[in-house]
């Protein structure tokens, strides 16, 4: 068996990255003529694993379009955020929250394993908490099964780690 080779399929966000992003939004808006003494604030919970904006009505398209550019110059794909609705907040605002995509939810590991199945290539995939790991003994396999996933469009974004 020591001619198998094995990866890690991983979806995880790059906190200190997030941070920088948030950071770069809330110097953006201070220089935006459009912002001058609008009420804004940018917060990510690593704990609850969320992102909470809040600001003045008509103000949040852009400071979404903000953090989003800041986020992707950072490298932090959009697919790790889930935006939820805007909402009224505090004093006649509006704040809306993104969920943050940490880990493989189980749903979509499910899916992986299945899409990995079906792909025909002797590879094995098997759940292991958050993440799925890849075997097989070509590792051809594992790069052709790494392109099929990258391709196939999954709601959150996949890193391909500790191949061996």
């Amino acid at each position: 068996m020591a001619d198998m080779h094995s990866l890690d399929i991983v979806s995880r966000i790059d906190f200190a990255e997030l941070d920088n992003a948030v950071n770069n939004t809330k110097k953006a808006v201070s220089v935006r003529f459009d912002f001058k003494n609008v009420r804004v604030e940018i917060t990510a919970d690593k704990k609850e694993k969320k992102l909470s904006l809040a600001t003045e009505d008509g103000k949040m398209t852009a400071l979404k379009e903000m953090f989003t550019s800041a986020a992707v110059k950072r490298g932090i794909s959009m697919k790790a955020l889930d935006w939820g609705e805007t909402l009224p907040g505090p004093s006649g605002g509006v704040k809306c929250e993104a969920k943050i995509r940490n880990g493989l939810e189980q749903e979509l590991a499910k899916r992986i394993v299945k899409l990995v199945k079906e792909s025909g290539y002797k590879v094995q995939a098997s759940i292991q908490g958050e993440e799925v790991r890849l075997s097989g003994k070509q590792i051809d396999d594992l790069r052709a099964v790494m392109g099929l996933l990258q391709k196939s469009d999954l709601e959150a974004p996949l890193q391909f780690i500790n191949m061996k």
